[in-house]
């Protein structure tokens, strides 16, 4: 049998059901000390956690009314972050915000952030960095691979086709205009 420490004692409910809204505003702090989440989020976890649903409404009304909980200032810097960081594109994107339990107008305004011109150059970087490692020797099979890479990342097939065919275009001519590698090499 596990023994609990003091604090998992003090911030999880007992198996009689529900715990206090003392209890419940700690699990939703820890959880807000990692990073921001959205209310839906926080709601799943206390839901798990075997608070009541009252309980759990009315301490995320109170961290919402004080700021702490705020689904489109989440829905802002989940996006930033995930195209910024993991180079994500806006279909992944608004999937990963739906799954998060971010409203439809609240992810649509974050991803508004994400310019045409922001994607393709996010896609191009991408492209540009797996390059290193994809042989150009079958263009074919290297086409299919990068626009595969950029398909799952969430980018158009449209955009990823295009910024792949430029990407390959260049480093053939590139290739094209290197001296050529003596015999005796």
């Amino acid at each position: 049998m596990r023994h609990l420490s003091n604090s998992e004692s003090m911030s999880t409910p007992t198996n009689g059901g529900g715990g206090t809204e003392a209890q419940a505003k700690d699990v939703c702090l820890r959880l807000l000390t990692d990073r921001a989440r959205s209310r839906a989020e926080l709601a799943e976890r206390l839901a798990k956690k075997g608070f009541e649903d009252d309980t759990a409404q009315r301490v995320l009304d109170r961290l919402t009314e004080v700021g702490l909980v705020d689904d489109a200032d989440f829905a802002q810097q989940w996006v930033h972050s995930r195209h910024t960081y993991s180079g994500r594109g806006k279909r992944a994107l608004a999937l990963e915000l739906r799954r998060k339990g971010v409203d439809q107008e609240d992810a649509a305004q974050a991803l508004d952030q994400i310019s045409a011109d922001d994607e393709r150059e996010k896609a191009s970087e991408l492209v540009a960095r797996k390059m290193r490692t994809v042989s150009l020797d079958d263009r074919d099979r290297a086409m299919r691979r990068l626009v595969g890479m950029l398909a799952r990342r969430g980018f158009p097939a449209g955009l990823a086709f295009d910024v792949v065919k430029e990407h390959i275009a260049q480093a053939g001519a590139e290739m094209d205009d290197a001296p050529p590698v003596p015999d005796d090499f």
